[in-house]
């Protein structure tokens, strides 16, 4: 698939972050776009990292860069279409029918980081739903992904759900999809990680609530579709082959109301189903879990992040760059 890609401008984070737009073929919605997001080392290098977001999410995270950064990696991040830098005024924000409609614009990235700009080592780091979609990628791709390595953070491999909408529930939504995709599923959801990270509630983060609100934005049945199919392709068992690392935190939050645990504990998913899947993605896996981790674990509490930090830079220099 043909895309176009524009020359590269000052990122909305300042020198010295860069971004290119990805024009990606037109859906029903009109035109796509996404966003890649670059930052150099200071000293020329041949490794890179491309790190993807997870759902109600962009690239904002410039201490993850920072981290990269210090190991002797460019750093590169993609904000998916829909989301973020790529959320045009006339799309739903973050709807998607299938994992695979990211394919493109992942291929787009790795073309870029690979033969543009010619890297020979890339990593791809992701986190929750960028887990997923990243996993499925690698797959398809195989032996020509160009990936070196994969880092996962608290990747979203199941619904944190109760068995009966996990599975009968989730899987009824599938005709619902195909006769109106964006209709919108009345779920409740706290506001309890989002209160946790972002600095005007209880939280140290700031990041635009415009592209990552408080609540999150609407679930939409073919989202749901298309999450669980992905999840179900992962469940059967992928067969990658590159070195993994999968990290999560030690607990997940199981109250409907705030208290301060919220601050150590993933309030998304349920961390138990990581574990559980995490063996499903190929047979080199390093799984690490985060005490007092956050659902993102770089945005924990620094004790956690810390920790999770030094977790990677210990994978990293074990498998990846020695």
């Amino acid at each position: 698939m043909q895309t176009d890609i524009a020359s590269d401008q000052i990122d909305i984070l300042g020198e010295p972050y860069r971004q290119r737009i990805i024009e990606l073929p037109d859906d029903d919605q009109g035109r796509v776009v996404a966003t890649l997001v670059s930052r150099r080392a200071p000293q020329p290098t041949t490794r890179a990292v491309l790190y993807v977001h997870g759902f109600n999410d962009y690239f904002f995270q410039t201490h993850l860069a920072d981290f990269f950064i210090e190991r002797g990696y460019d750093f590169y991040a993609l904000d998916l279409r829909k989301y973020g830098r790529s959320l045009l005024e006339h799309q739903t924000p973050n709807f998607t029918r299938s994992m695979d409609e990211y394919f493109p614009e992942l291929d787009a990235a790795a073309r870029i980081i690979r033969e543009t700009d010619g890297h020979e080592t890339m990593v791809v780091a992701a986190h929750s739903t960028g887990g997923l979609i990243t996993a499925l990628w690698a797959q398809a791709r195989g032996d020509d992904s160009g990936i070196a390595a994969l880092l996962f953070n608290s990747p979203f491999f199941d619904f944190n759900a109760p068995w009966l909408m996990r599975r009968p529930a989730v899987s009824a939504v599938g005709s619902l999809a195909r006769r109106a995709p964006y209709r919108v599923i009345p779920l409740k959801v706290p506001r309890l990680y989002g209160r946790s990270i972002h600095r005007d509630h209880d939280g140290e983060w700031d990041f635009r609530v415009d592209w990552k609100p408080v609540a999150g934005f609407p679930v939409r049945v073919a989202w749901i579709k298309a999450i669980r199919a992905g999840q179900q392709r992962l469940h059967a068992g992928l067969d990658l082959r590159m070195p993994i690392f999968v990290a999560c935190a030690t607990r997940s939050y199981r109250l409907h109301s705030w208290t301060d645990a919220a601050h150590e504990s993933d309030a998304v998913l349920d961390v138990d189903h990581i574990v559980r899947w995490a063996p499903a993605l190929g047979r080199h896996l390093t799984l690490v879990r985060i005490d007092g981790g956050k659902h993102d674990l770089t945005l924990s509490r620094r004790p956690a992040r810390d920790a999770f930090f030094a977790e990677s830079d210990r994978w990293l220099k074990t498998y990846v760059h020695g």
